[in-house]
């Protein structure tokens, strides 16, 4: 089986944006704001998205299952309030809740979470339980800049963040790094502030005990690890400096995905990350939708990139396509169990 870690639903019905347009525009007149029944979509409406989007790829490129959320560019924590938040992160759950249930082979789910600047994370609690408990999702999408690229909040490490890693623990769901879009001029949304957000809460976990108060929890950090493994030596010898753990004990609780659009960088990422560390990702429909002039494959298509390194045994391919996620995802695994597979 080939498990994609990371997809979103970039393809979705064009009802959605529209509802959102109307709900960003009554955020100070409440009274007039649209309710999530005025929301019309249609089964119909999922499968004529899904089946000429991800799905056609999903088949089309050999991966079998989707860890699948909410379009992570649209979840703009920082438009609204954090009544915006908590209603918009309902509906687009739902809606995934919904793909899953028509698909539920094809797609598992991922929730975003209802945070907003200056709001304690721990009001995003009932959100997750809803979505693992009620929804049958296995994981989360978790930002370390809610403010949309200025930075305004506590990292990761804080310990505002605490509860929601007790409810991680607790429901044994992992939760994948990653920001929305960015309202900072300086940083363009998915070329640097996302990549921005994968190294940043890297380097913040270096620099905290959180793994020391939380010895199971999990992170994903997206797009192959942003700059880490690039740096793997600097963060190394930063972490003996500062007499901090080292970088290799972090990987009990830090994975990777394969979210890299050039051959050469997952090559140099299964060389550099330890393989059990590796989970297979493309995020299609996302950042980079075209084909390269130089291959004349999508640049997305990161399977053949993974399945052309030739320092990979069939075992480690196993690990990256497979067995990790079904480990750093147990609720998925027992997903995949109870369908006998």
């Amino acid at each position: 089986m080939i498990i994609d870690c990371h997809g979103h639903f970039t393809s979705g019905p064009k009802a959605l944006p529209e509802w959102r347009v109307k709900q960003l525009a009554a955020v100070n007149d409440p009274a007039n704001a649209p309710k999530k029944s005025d929301l019309k979509i249609s089964d119909d409406d999922i499968r004529s998205s899904i089946e000429s989007g991800q799905l056609k790829l999903q088949q089309e490129r050999g991966a079998d299952l989707t860890i699948f959320s909410p379009i992570a560019g649209q979840m703009a924590h920082h438009l609204g309030n954090q009544q915006t938040s908590f209603v918009w992160s309902e509906v687009c759950n739902d809606l995934i809740y919904r793909v899953c249930q028509l698909y539920p082979d094809n797609f598992a789910g991922v929730c975003q979470l209802p945070q907003s600047p200056g709001e304690s994370p721990e009001k995003c609690i009932p959100e997750l339980r809803r979505c693992v408990e009620q929804l049958g999702f296995v994981g989360c999408n978790l930002s370390p800049d809610p403010s949309g690229g200025y930075w305004k909040d506590p990292p990761l490490t804080d310990r505002s963040f605490y509860p929601i890693y007790e409810e991680l623990v607790r429901l044994d769901v992992p939760a994948m790094i990653h920001v929305s879009s960015s309202c900072n001029p300086c940083f363009q949304g998915t070329g640097a502030h996302y990549i921005n957000g994968d190294t940043t809460a890297f380097m913040q976990f270096l620099t905290a005990d959180i793994f020391k108060d939380f010895p199971t929890v999990r992170f994903i950090i997206p797009h192959g690890g942003g700059a880490v493994p690039y740096h793997w030596g600097r963060y190394r010898g930063l972490a003996l400096d500062m007499k901090r753990p080292t970088v290799e004990s972090m990987m009990k609780n830090i994975f990777f995905d394969t979210c890299v659009y050039h051959y050469p960088g997952v090559e140099f990422l299964t060389r550099i990350v330890p393989i059990e560390n590796i989970l297979f990702g493309s995020e299609m429909i996302g950042a980079v939708r075209g084909k390269d002039p130089n291959t004349g494959e999508y640049f997305d298509d990161t399977k053949k990139y993974v399945d052309a390194c030739q320092n990979l045994s069939t075992d480690d391919r196993q690990k990256i396509f497979e067995a990790n996620a079904r480990r750093v995802y147990p609720r998925l695994d027992a997903q995949i169990k109870r369908r006998g597979k």
